[in-house]
């Protein structure tokens, strides 16, 4: 796929996000830019203390531009690079980047209240959201491309899940969280390629669920 960055200009965006957040913490932390306090400082998911202070929410947003590491962070930007130009060309970049980052929200909720004693990080969370995204498009709608990326993103989606049992170090937790964004955003968002695909019924119920599954878990953090 060749790169347009006139009909790609939110991929390059949060690219350029991505690299300029991973450069400066090399450039503050330099051999420890993997450390969990280099992680933390530049906005990593720490449940433990956004639970203890509301002032901290910002983190819900902010770990979907931190890596921890050169291959955390090679892997996730080429898979950004190639991913989100298609999931651009989908939904247009306004709804790209709603996808985009309500998928790591909902990732980072989801870490928030199931795994709030470890730092985390990284834009797999809305990655995998786009994965999800792409799934349902591929599964409801009518076009042969879709569908069969959709069916490579399935087992793409499986495998990866397996997987992440096996890697104590990889918040499974996020990218569950990140599914189920991705998936309820492919039905709310409107796409340019079946515009007509989800009825308003439809998605209003998937905007229904995302906000009561989203403010649930806020609250429940929030209630101890």
């Amino acid at each position: 796929m060749n790169y347009n960055l006139k009909r790609n200009p939110m991929t390059f965006f949060l690219l350029s996000i991505t690299v300029l957040v991973f450069l400066s913490m090399q450039l503050v932390y330099g051999k420890f830019a993997s450390s969990s306090q280099a992680v933390y400082q530049f906005g990593g998911m720490f449940g433990i203390l956004v639970r203890t202070d509301f002032n901290q929410l910002w983190r819900l947003v902010t770990p979907i531009f931190v890596h921890i590491g050169w291959e955390h962070f090679l892997v996730n930007s080429f898979t950004l690079f190639f991913v989100g130009q298609l999931a651009e060309s989908i939904w247009g970049s306004k709804n790209f980047l709603l996808l985009y980052i309500l998928s790591g929200i909902m990732g980072n909720i989801f870490t928030l209240q199931l795994t709030p004693n470890v730092i985390a990080a990284g834009a797999s969370t809305s990655l995998f959201g786009l994965f999800a995204a792409i799934t349902v498009l591929g599964v409801f709608g009518k076009n042969p491309l879709i569908k069969s990326m959709g069916k490579n993103y399935q087992a793409l989606i499986v495998i990866n899940l397996i997987m992440n049992l096996f890697m104590p170090n990889v918040g499974i937790v996020g990218h569950l969280g990140g599914l189920i964004g991705g998936a309820l955003g492919a039905v709310f968002l409107a796409n340019n390629l079946e515009k007509t695909l989800f009825s308003k019924r439809k998605r209003l119920v998937a905007v229904l669920f995302f906000l009561v599954i989203l403010l649930g878990l806020l609250a429940l953090a929030y209630s101890h």
